[in-house]
């Protein structure tokens, strides 16, 4: 056991003595947690668009205050001209045309219904059709508004719906995007730091001396893993602590259930940058596999569009995937609240992924004495 503490203290020394290292591991988790949070948002607000008004009524003016009144949109100008709307709109300068026809009150009036056209950049797939959720909202608005003045004796028979946003009630993204962005943090010092040291002092050749002394394969590996482990769950506290200043993110469940999953969860991902360090000669090799495996791991993990919406294939690959769980982890404890016996599929899988990687990466290791 002494030598294991000895090992642990030298490798907390080799650490502290990285400047590089070291700044990366204290700078790294507030430029990403303030930079990234704020940028990756699906939000949208302001979308600018121009109103082509050929009707000039007083119903198209009641629909465009809507549009103007809207923290969505930002009516950038009416006109009645479609050419140069569009021409603008080509030159991406704008982001959609509503166009409200001729006689469009009067076809109203006599038939009872009447079409507007709204035409979205598509480009960005996502927010086209949240541009469209939004304009198909505010005329549904603004006909019950209609309705109400055109029969205000009459009682109509009507069944209104309400509804309640469970765990995240102000539909604040940050609070969608912090839990996922802290995993990732947590991922790249569980596996990529423990890599590139691992590797490094092969390339300085202080791993061949230690190979030839006396200490066990099990007492190397485990001082080799201990530091970044506890790194690991500082980072995450960390991580924790800035989003509850920067972001007030709620923390609905139980820390001590979230640091519980995140030791299971560093321990394969620790397995999983020793393994990759055993195989590897330099750490540009490290770079270029870490790489790799983080690209796949955080596209499909459901960081940015929901698990569920993926192929079948794509939610079979998600039962090897470590960072699948730990976000769906993170963001059930924080906003939901789970408890333990809620997460424990997530636990038993992270504890399958561990329990492969750590050993395979221990007997990959070679250790002559």
């Amino acid at each position: 056991m002494n030598t294991i503490l000895f090992l642990i203290q030298k490798e907390f020394l080799q650490i502290f003595r990285n400047k590089v290292l070291l700044r990366l591991m204290l700078v790294l988790p507030i430029v990403q947690l303030i930079v990234l949070v704020n940028a990756a948002t699906q939000d949208m607000k302001d979308n600018r668009l121009i109103v082509v008004d050929q009707d000039g009524t007083a119903m198209s003016q009641g629909l465009i205050s809507k549009f103007s009144a809207s923290p969505f949109f930002d009516v950038a100008e009416i006109t009645t001209d479609l050419a140069p709307a569009l021409e603008r709109f080509r030159s991406e300068r704008i982001d959609a045309v509503l166009v409200i026809p001729p006689a469009t009150e009067k076809q109203l009036l006599k038939e009872g219904t009447a079409n507007v056209q709204l035409i979205a950049n598509a480009i960005n797939s996502t927010r086209a059709q949240l541009t469209n959720s939004y304009t198909q909202a505010l005329v549904m608005a603004y006909n019950a508004n209609m309705l109400v003045k055109q029969t205000p004796m009459v009682t109509v028979a009507r069944i209104d719906a309400s509804w309640r946003y469970w765990f995240n009630p102000e539909l604040n993204y940050k609070y969608y995007m912090l839990p996922g962005i802290l995993v990732i943090l947590v991922t790249i010092i569980g596996m990529f730091m423990a890599a590139i040291n691992l590797v490094r002092e092969k390339e300085m050749g202080t791993l061949e001396q230690m190979n030839v002394t006396p200490v066990k394969k099990y007492q190397f590996i485990t001082a080799k893993l201990v530091p970044f482990w506890i790194i690991g769950m500082f980072e995450l506290a960390l991580g924790l602590v800035i989003g509850k200043l920067l972001y007030n993110i709620p923390i609905e469940g139980s820390l001590l259930v979230l640091f519980s999953f995140a030791g299971v969860y560093l321990v394969a991902m620790l397995g999983l940058g020793l393994l990759i360090s055993t195989s590897a000669q330099t750490q540009q090799q490290v770079l270029f596999v870490s790489y790799f495996f983080l690209m796949v791991f955080i596209m499909m993990s459901g960081l940015f569009t929901a698990a569920d919406n993926m192929p079948e294939w794509g939610q079979m690959f998600n039962r090897i995937n470590p960072l699948y769980y730990f976000i769906e982890v993170m963001r059930r404890v924080l906003l939901k609240g789970s408890g333990f016996v809620d997460i424990l599929p997530m636990f038993w899988g992270v504890l399958a992924i561990a329990a492969v990687a750590l050993p395979l990466a221990i007997y990959n290791y070679r250790k002559t004495s």
